[in-house]
């Protein structure tokens, strides 16, 4: 017998047809002799249509009553599930965040997971109870509500499957797995059987919408295997492991993009001690995140700067920056939300010369001018114009050999 938690989102339970599909997923489960914990969104367009409803009401809502009202979308759910499950003839319990309890910090909206206390799923289990959990949410030490912000859910089923010590967590998504990049935009594209934790890291973080990247930090540091597949279908999908000596021959694994960031240059900037703190400062404290950042030789002591921010954070980054330069003697600020930043990922790069030229060398074939590059262990990242997104990522495709039909002829 095998103590598997299982997460449904959003479009998995979108409608009482696709609940009910669910719940007879579960229950074959747990007929199998297995112990079932199942986490799940709230219904696809939920959680939106509570956004947009709060702000109705004011430009900027209360996040302590965001996160209140933002809540109730998993709660829908874990009861119509529950409601399901006993219809079927078999004993569910659904519990919410504050019921497990999940324990969190207190930064509504982006709350992070401190501890999950496991006693009141243990006694449902053990009573024989299938049991349902609502994702995204916890609460603070306060006893108030909090969200885990989007992509949520992932990261409620990880953290659950980890204190709970499961035997595997199953996200089950739209898609049937992890793929070798986006199959909308390359038909070519393949579904993975495996992929390391630290891959599946990287991806996440550079645009891969498959796992919630906080989701896949905690199955990491736990070793929480992640079994990735589809709602919709009985297929294997990929495994997220633990990283094997196999896994370094493949050189590429995956090619992401994400067009979700804008650049911001700070020109003719001081090249003096302190001067980048002074910059950043501002920008930390508003709680954005700065991706990559380059700096250009220093001129006659003074130089340039350039970062990329998340898009949504693009021009009141722009703004607390212009106050920045005026004070620190800069010359001007500028920005451009025109770019988008395609990257390969894949544990071979450490053991293997010449990727970064192949890659250089392929998007220079195509015309793409490339203007920044960042560059880790597993990863490869170029910033490029927008328009070019798809081009870029087919080609890298195709140049790393990641294609199907080149799989197949190999």
């Amino acid at each position: 017998m095998a103590l598997i938690v299982q997460k449904y989102g959003g479009t998995s339970v979108g409608d009482i047809e696709k609940i009910r599909t669910v719940a007879r997923r579960v229950i074959n489960s747990f007929k199998q002799g297995n112990q079932m914990v199942v986490v799940l969104s709230a219904m696809a367009g939920q959680t939106d249509r509570l956004i947009r409803l709060a702000h109705e009401l004011c430009d900027q809502p209360d996040p302590r009553e965001l996160d209140v009202l933002m809540s109730t979308g998993e709660q829908v759910s874990i009861a119509l599930f529950a409601m399901a499950v006993k219809s079927m003839g078999y004993d569910a319990s659904s519990l919410l965040g504050f019921q497990v309890p999940i324990h969190t910090d207190g930064l509504y909206g982006k709350a992070r997971i401190h501890e999950v206390n496991t006693n009141r799923i243990k006694r449902e289990l053990e009573k024989g109870r299938i049991v349902a959990v609502a994702g995204f949410q916890g609460l603070d030490e306060n006893g108030d509500i909090t969200t885990l912000g989007r992509g949520g859910s992932d990261t409620t089923a990880v953290a659950l499957a980890a204190a709970l010590n499961a035997d595997v967590c199953e996200i089950f998504t739209d898609v049937d797995g992890v793929y070798t990049t986006d199959p909308n935009i390359c038909p070519k594209a393949r579904k993975l059987d495996t992929i390391s934790y630290e891959e599946m890291l990287e991806m996440a973080s550079l645009g891969a919408k498959v796992l919630e990247i906080r989701s896949v930090e905690f199955a990491s540091k736990f070793q929480v295997p992640i079994h990735v597949r589809s709602t919709f279908s009985e297929e294997k999908g990929t495994m997220v492991t633990a990283e094997t000596r196999d896994m370094e021959k493949v050189v590429v694994s995956g090619v992401t993009y994400n067009k979700n960031e804008a650049r911001i240059t700070m020109k003719h900037v001081p090249d003096k001690p302190g001067t980048a703190s002074k910059i950043f400062k501002p920008v930390f404290e508003a709680g954005v995140i700065v991706d990559m950042i380059v700096q250009n030789p220093s001129e006659d002591g003074y130089t340039d700067l350039t970062f990329t921010v998340p898009k949504p954070d693009f021009h009141r980054t722009l703004k607390r920056l212009r106050d920045v330069a005026h004070d620190i003697g800069a010359e001007r600020v500028m920005g451009d939300e025109d770019i988008a930043k395609v990257s390969i990922v894949g544990l071979g790069m450490r053991s293997h010369a010449g990727v970064a030229q192949k890659m250089f060398n392929a998007l220079a074939k195509e015309n793409i001018n490339i203007m920044m590059i960042s560059t880790s262990e597993i990863k490869i990242s170029c910033v490029i114009e927008e328009k070019y997104t798809e081009l870029a990522v087919r080609t890298l495709h195709t140049a790393f050999g990641l294609d199907s039909d080149a799989q197949e002829a190999d």
